[in-house]
């Protein structure tokens, strides 16, 4: 519970960071910190098992929040994975060819194309859902209107702006404070998304394309670079790129990636690494994904430059939880053109080692030009511990936690125990509310907080009865009569759910957004077959990448009287979506419960389709082939899935020998 409660307080603490950066184009610490944050929350989620709906480890981007009209990705455009050590590089190429290109740092756009026509340019938001920027695509250089490709056509680039051209707006744009711009990606991440074009007009925006979602079809045999070719020859300024040929050493690769650095340089576009990517589409399309990454491709970051400053103070804030985040707060910098004064001191284990203390000197980096983080202190030697014995909050007193990681290495964290801790309740309330549980638009932390204050809400429950308090609502500061319908209205709206946002809003260790859909999935969004389930001795291990840890804190959530109390008594509230079940109830369904996975190119069944289709069947749609898989349905032009099968043993059915079994279910 104390492991939980560290990592709660980081996921607060990034997603308020991701959400500026992303949503309103603050960098509010640097890179250097915020990947040091993302780097030390990956690894508590591999230590622990245990991966929250809102960790941004399972999210690309933010949710985007501006006027804008949203679009929905059929294809997620998701990250890549991160290394600093060229050796890493050189084993991700193993024995492939690949694509060495520029990182650039600007932001992420999806162009389509239909019969030669721009139909539609987005941005890539959260990864699923993006915003429709196309009114300001006439002042994006690099953008055709038009193309000589009548296919349809859909591919990604970076829309940035080249560091001599930000260094000419800095002397002549001035934002409502009269500042100039501090980045070049701020600058071009908020002209693009403007609603207004004219924000967007005269900011030399320009785009470069990276990768062919879609389309040309008749030449992906020949590769990723083919490709981008011959986006160059219909009026695309390509990212630049080069090969880099199997087997090449270190030294070849770090000489590569020093000469794409140095290209860079001289063009004066704006980036923050290498991107390393298989050339061959078939290969890459065969290692599928994470929830966060795709597997052809990896992420090479340069190493962070140190600034000195003085740590003034050490706040702590309670989270959900019960952990308190430690964060440093300190002489204000500017790294990367970004004013930086805080930044996560992550643990108490952590401030322990580096000795910090208030007026001590300390060393800031931005860690991969993004996170804040404290590097080292220059004053050593007059250590004492000044943590807080009382929570901050509800003035209980604090408790240190001490675990131990699979590596031996002894964790220190502060918490506070008190169920009735008010920072504790109003983020679980916050979580409720969020778009990805019960999504109740309108319903801010500071309205929770004003609502708890008054005694109005306890429970979520609650939240359903507020019409009673209609009339102080109404004269409460910020509100109104439309003010409450607005959000009375999004309140009953959320009534209406399904099986996968009710249970991301029971925040379930282990149990995010993704895994809430699978289990939907599985168990036909049937909330009643799930807790019988998870109260009962189903193997939750045996769901393709689930696992003995997500399978052991589901029963132990079910386990909670108060949880299932909470869990029963709140669907009364809900309405539910229901699907039917028929197939997957029949005896003789040989399918029911197995992991089975679909490798090439499938005449009767578009991917969506032969998943849906195994979930008909009440089956596991699986990614990839592993020791759980139970099948794998072969269509032509399989690939290294189908090795793989054959190597393990794995039943092998072909698409035919596949509707033959199921024709006669």
């Amino acid at each position: 519970m104390d492991k939980i409660q560290e990592m709660r307080s980081k996921i607060l603490e990034l997603n308020r960071y991701r959400r500026a950066y992303y949503n309103r184009n603050q960098s509010l610490v640097s890179n250097a910190e915020y990947d040091a944050m993302f780097e030390e929350l990956e690894k508590m989620e591999r230590e622990t098992g245990i991966v929250y709906a809102d960790s941004p480890t399972q999210h690309v981007g933010y949710y985007p929040e501006g006027k804008l009209e949203k679009i929905r990705h059929p294809v997620p455009l998701l990250s890549l994975d991160k290394t600093k050590e060229i050796q890493e590089l050189k084993k991700f190429a193993k024995k492939n060819m690949v694509l060495l290109m520029l990182k650039l740092d600007g932001l992420t756009i999806k162009l389509t194309y239909e019969k030669g026509r721009l139909l539609e340019a987005a941005t890539r938001g959260d990864g699923e859902t993006g915003e429709n920027v196309l009114r300001n695509v006439p002042f994006i250089k690099g953008i055709p209107v038009t193309i000589p490709y009548q296919k349809r056509l859909v591919l990604s680039g970076e829309a940035f702006i080249r560091q001599d051209d930000f260094k000419r707006l800095q002397e002549v744009l001035r934002d409502e404070n009269g500042e100039a711009p501090k980045n070049g990606r701020n600058l071009a991440s908020g002209s693009v998304q403007s609603s207004n074009p004219k924000h967007c007009q005269g900011r030399c925006v320009r785009f470069m394309p990276f990768n062919v979602l879609e389309g040309l079809e008749e030449i992906r045999e020949e590769g990723r670079g083919k490709c981008l070719s011959i986006l160059e020859h219909m009026g695309f300024s390509v990212c630049p790129y080069i090969y880099l040929e199997p087997e090449r050493s270190n030294e070849e690769t770090e000489l590569w990636v020093q000469h794409l650095k140095t290209a860079a340089e001289r063009k004066n576009i704006p980036i923050d690494g290498i991107v390393a990517i298989y050339d061959s589409y078939r290969y890459s399309e065969s290692l599928g994904r994470t929830e966060r990454f795709y597997r052809n491709g990896l992420a090479f970051k340069f190493e962070d430059e140190s600034y000195e400053t003085v740590l003034r103070e050490i706040s702590w804030t309670p989270s959900r939880s019960g952990e308190l985040a430690p964060v440093a707060l300190f002489d204000t910098i500017e790294i990367d053109g970004c004013a930086v004064s805080r930044a996560t001191l992550h643990n108490l284990t952590f401030i322990k080692e580096l000795e910090l203390m208030s007026g001590c000197r300390i060393q800031v980096s931005k860690r991969n030009m993004i996170i804040p983080h404290v590097e080292g202190n220059l004053d050593r030697g007059n250590y004492e511990d000044t943590y807080p014995k009382l929570c901050p909050c509800c003035k209980s007193p604090t408790r240190v936690y001490v675990r131990e990681t699979e590596k031996g290495k002894k964790i220190e964290t502060l918490h506070c125990d008190n169920p009735g801790c008010e920072s504790q309740i109003l983020r679980k309330f916050v979580h409720f509310a969020e778009k990805k549980a019960m999504d109740i638009e309108g319903l801010s932390e500071a309205i929770l907080g004003r609502f708890l204050s008054l005694g109005w809400i306890s429970c979520f429950q609650d939240l359903y009865y507020l019409r009673q308090y209609r009339k102080k609502i109404i004269h409460m500061e910020g509100f109104g009569e439309k003010s409450y319908e607005k959000l009375i209205k999004a309140i009953e709206d959320s009534r209406n759910t399904d099986f996968a946002h009710y249970l991301t809003a029971m925040d379930i260790p282990m149990i995010g957004r993704t895994k809430s859909r699978e289990l939907s999935k599985i168990f036909h969004n049937n909330l009643d077959a799930f807790e019988e389930a998870a109260s009962g001795d189903y193997d939750f291990s045996k769901l393709e990448d689930f696992g003995e840890t997500l399978n052991r804190n589901i029963h132990t959530w079910f386990a909670d009287e108060d949880n299932r109390n909470q869990w029963r008594d709140l669907q009364i509230e809900m309405i539910f979506h229901e699907e039917d079940i028929h197939m997957a109830e029949r005896k003789d369904n040989p399918f029911s419960s197995c992991v089975i996975v679909a490798t090439g190119k499938l005449q009767n069944f578009t991917r969506d389709g032969i998943h849906n289709k195994i979930l008909e069947l009440g089956g596991i749609p699986g990614n990839s082939v592993t020791r759980k898989t139970n099948y794998l349905i072969c269509g032509e032009k399989a690939g290294s899935k189908l090795a793989k099968a054959k190597q393990m043993g794995i039943p092998i059915l072909s698409e035919e020998e596949f509707l033959q079994k199921i024709s006669s279910l």
